[in-house]
C-alpha cells in the first residue's frame, strides 16, 4: 500500500469519524487469552496510521487485565496493510497484536484483529441496483466490511441477482476480498462487478485489472454510488512511461518491508540493464529519492508507491511492466495494472 495514501484499516477521509460514533471490537479477552497460554511478559501492537491515535487506550484497557510484569508496546512504524508488519517490535515481543487487517499469512505468534465495520449496507446495496445490468454480477469488498459479506451477497439474490463470488490467491483471507494490491477474487464468471466500500483506489484497481468489466462502486459509508472510470488515471500512467523512454540511469527499488518485496523481480532487472542500480528500502518516499542522481525508477514494492504517489516523485517512477514499455522490450498497448500476488 501506499505510504501516503489512506489504508483499509485507516478511516480518516472516509466519513466513517463523522458520521458514525462507535467503539471497535478489540478482541481484548482474545489478546489476554493469548498473553496467559504463552505466559508472555512482552506484548506489541500495532494499528493502521488512522487508528494509533486509539493505541494509548487500548494499551491502558489491557494493562488493568494483564499481570503487572506484562510490558505493553505500541508501534509507531508507518502501517498500511497485513502486508506491513513492524518486524522489529515483532521479533521483541511474545504475543504481536495486528489491528485493522485481515490475516495475509497465520502466524502463531501474531494475533489478527481486523476491527470489522458496522455500517449498515442494505441501503447502499438497494440504490447501487440502478446500475446494475442482466442477471449475473460479481461481488467484492474490503476487509473492513467482510463481516457484512453474507448479507450482501443475500440481498443481491433475493433481488434475482446469480451472485459470483471466489477467494482470489494466498494473500487474501476470505471469499470475496480485494486488497489495494490485489483483486484476483474478481476473476469471476459475470460482465460486472459490484465493489462494496469506501475509497476510489480499490475499484479503480478492479476496472484496471478487469477491463471487460463494469464496475459499480457502493460506498456504504458516504452513501454515494458510482461507476470506476479509468481514463484520467490511463492518462497519468502513459504520461508517466513516456517521459522515462529517455531514462539512461534507473534506480529499481527493493522495498524490505516483509510482505512487500519482490527480490527476483528487482534482481532480473538490474541483471539485464547495465545502467540500472539496486536500491533497497524500507519506507519509499519522495524526500528518501531526491538525493539518487537517476534518470527514472521502477518501484517493485507495494503497487500502490507508484499509482498513488507516482506524481509526486522527482523522477519517473514506474511499475516493474511500465518498464518494460519504457525501454522497449514490450509495446504500449501493453500498459496494464501492476498487482501483487502470494504472501512473503
Amino acid at each position: 500500500m501506499s505510504q501516503n495514501e489512506f489504508s483499509e484499516g485507516d478511516l480518516r477521509n472516509t466519513g466513517m469519524a463523522l458520521k458514525h460514533d462507535r467503539e471497535w471490537d478489540y478482541e481484548l479477552e482474545r489478546i489476554v487469552e493469548a498473553v496467559h497460554e504463552r505466559d508472555a511478559e512482552k506484548v506489541g501492537l500495532q494499528f493502521p496510521e488512522g487508528l494509533k491515535r486509539r493505541g494509548p487506550k487500548v494499551a491502558d484497557d489491557l494493562r488493568e487485565l494483564l499481570p503487572e510484569n506484562v510490558t505493553v508496546m505500541i508501534s509507531g512504524q508507518p502501517c498500511y496493510g497485513a502486508c506491513d508488519l513492524d518486524t522489529f517490535l515483532m521479533k521483541r515481543t511474545d504475543v504481536f497484536v495486528h489491528f485493522g487487517h485481515s490475516p495475509m499469512k497465520e502466524s502463531e505468534k501474531i494475533i489478527y484483529v481486523p476491527l470489522f465495520s458496522n455500517v449498515e449496507v442494505a441501503p447502499i446495496i438497494e440504490e447501487s441496483l440502478e446500475e446494475l445490468e442482466g442477471e449475473d454480477v460479481g461481488l467484492v469488498t474490503t476487509a473492513q466490511h467482510m463481516n457484512r459479506f453474507e448479507e450482501m451477497r443475500t440481498l443481491l439474490e433475493e433481488r434475482g441477482y446469480e451472485v459470483h463470488t471466489r477467494r482470489g490467491d494466498d494473500r487474501l483471507t476470505h471469499e470475496g476480498q480485494v486488497l489495494g494490491c490485489n483483486y484476483a477474487s474478481a476473476d469471476i464468471d459475470a460482465d460486472q462487478v459490484l465493489y462494496v466500500g469506501g475509497g476510489k483506489f480499490h475499484p479503480l484497481g478492479l476496472a484496471m485489472e478487469h477491463p471487460e468489466k463494469k464496475v459499480v462502486i457502493a460506498d456504504p459509508v458516504n452513501n454515494v454510488v458510482s461507476v470506476a472510470d479509468t481514463e484520467q488515471f490511463m492518462k497519468q500512467r502513459y504520461a508517466s512511461v513516456h517521459k522515462a523512454m529517455d531514462a539512461q540511469k534507473w534506480g529499481v527499488i527493493f522495498c524490505t518491508k516483509i510482505g512487500q518485496g519482490r527480490w527476483e523481480t528487482a534482481e532480473r532487472i538490474v541483471e539485464e540493464n547495465e545502467n540500472a542500480y539496486l536500491i533497497t528500502m524500507d519506507e519509499v518516499t519522495p524526500d528518501r529519492l531526491r538525493n539518487f542522481d537517476m534518470d527514472a525508477f521502477v518501484n517493485t514494492g507495494c503497487p500502490r508507491i507508484t499509482t498513488d504517489d507516482g506524481p509526486r516523485f522527482h523522477k519517473p517512477m514506474l511499475t516493474p511492466g511500465e518498464y518494460e514499455i519504457a525501454v522497449g522490450n514490450e509495446p504500449l498497448e501493453d500498459l496494464s495494472f501492476d498487482t501483487f500476488h502470494g504472501t512473503w
